[in-house]
C-alpha cells in the first residue's frame, strides 16, 4: 500500500460523520435554492429584472468610480462572458455608463449612472425586506450561531475574504 493510501486510511472519518456532513450539505443547498428562488421571483415580479442583473448592479453600487470588466467578473466570481450581455443591456437601459481608462485605450470602466444607482437602491431596499421575511423569524442567538458556523466553514476552506460578513 502506498504512503498516500495508508494516510487516507488512517484519516478515514467515521461513516456516521460522513453521512451527517452529507445531510448538512444537502440541507444547506436546499435552503439556499429556496431563498434564491424567492429572490428571483420577487425580482421578476416587482422589478421585471433578474438575479444576475441585480448582482451586477450590486457590485457596481459598491464601487462608485466603476470597475474594469475583469474586476467586475472577479468580484462576481464569473467569467467576463457572463457579465458582458448584462452590461450591454444595462448600458442600453441607461443604468450603466462605460468610461475609458486613462492610459489604456483597450480598457473600459463600467459604473452605474444615477438612474442605475436609484434603481438599485430601490431593489436593494426590497431585497432587504424579502430576506428579513425569510430569516427574521430566527431568534437572534440562532442567527448569530448560524453566522459563526458559516464563518467556521469559510475559514476552514480558506474562503474568508477578510470582511466580517458579506452584506
Amino acid at each position: 500500500m502506498s504512503n498516500k493510501n495508508s494516510q487516507s486510511a488512517a484519516l478515514k472519518p467515521e461513516p456516521a460523520l460522513v453521512k451527517q456532513s452529507l445531510r448538512v450539505w444537502l440541507k444547506m443547498l436546499k435552503a439556499t435554492k429556496h431563498v434564491e428562488a424567492i429572490v428571483r421571483e420577487n425580482l421578476r415580479v416587482e422589478f421585471d429584472t433578474t438575479l444576475p442583473r441585480f448582482d451586477v448592479m450590486a457590485a457596481l453600487y459598491r464601487f462608485e468610480d466603476g470597475l474594469k470588466m475583469s474586476e467586475l467578473s472577479s468580484a462576481l466570481r464569473v467569467s467576463n462572458g457572463n457579465v458582458t450581455g448584462i452590461i450591454e443591456r444595462l448600458v442600453s437601459d441607461g443604468a450603466v455608463l462605460r468610461v475609458p481608462v486613462a492610459g489604456d485605450k483597450r480598457a473600459m470602466l463600467v459604473r452605474l449612472t444615477q438612474r442605475g444607482r436609484d434603481e438599485f437602491a430601490r431593489m436593494a431596499a426590497a431585497h432587504e425586506i424579502w430576506i428579513n421575511e425569510i430569516f427574521g423569524s430566527l431568534p437572534s442567538d440562532v442567527s448569530a450561531e448560524l453566522l459563526a458556523t458559516l464563518d467556521t466553514i469559510e475559514h476552514a476552506q480558506g474562503l474568508h475574504n477578510g470582511e466580517e460578513h458579506d452584506a
